[in-house]
């Protein structure tokens, strides 16, 4: 996916790659298919800002599969923590790539979102498709077993 704005970034984004940016108090921006040959399938997530009206800003790292692979990497964060993209919010961001089989433990949540980008997982006994998401109370249990291999993203919000 290829990404402009009048901030005067422009950037190709690669599978792994997180792309904060903050609007702020306005920025014109655009994204599209890089490639003319293959489709592309991505997420925008958009997080309600602790501070309103910040300067705009933008900032893309590459998280390799090797940091993801069979465990949780931390991609986004309050003060850009282990080297995670920042954030204006008081939450953490785990991305994490999982085989059949595999039972990660979690990282410390208070409040959960787990969200299925791809592949199935089976999260407390249910099963969960790629798009499938669950929430979870602070201290409340989360049993995750891969089904198929895939990629999870979760949520730890205050």
């Amino acid at each position: 996916m290829e990404h402009k704005d009048n901030m005067g970034n422009g950037e190709v984004m690669r599978p792994g790659d997180v792309q904060r940016m903050s609007a702020g108090t306005g920025v014109l921006h655009s994204e599209f298919n890089h490639s003319k040959q293959n489709e592309l399938h991505f997420l925008q997530i958009w997080i309600e800002p602790k501070q309103l009206g910040i300067k705009p800003s933008y900032e893309q790292k590459a998280f390799p599969t090797a940091e993801r692979q069979g465990q949780w990497r931390l991609v986004a964060s309050e003060e850009g923590h282990e080297g995670s993209v920042s954030i204006n919010q008081d939450m953490n961001l785990y991305a994490g790539l999982f085989n059949a089989g595999e039972q990660p433990t979690l990282p410390p949540a208070r409040y959960a979102w787990l969200h299925v980008v791809n592949g199935e997982m089976e999260v407390n006994g249910a099963t969960l498709h790629a798009g499938d998401a669950a929430a979870f109370q602070p201290d409340e249990a989360i049993n995750l077993t891969g089904k198929q291999a895939g990629e999870v993203l979760l949520f730890d919000l205050a």
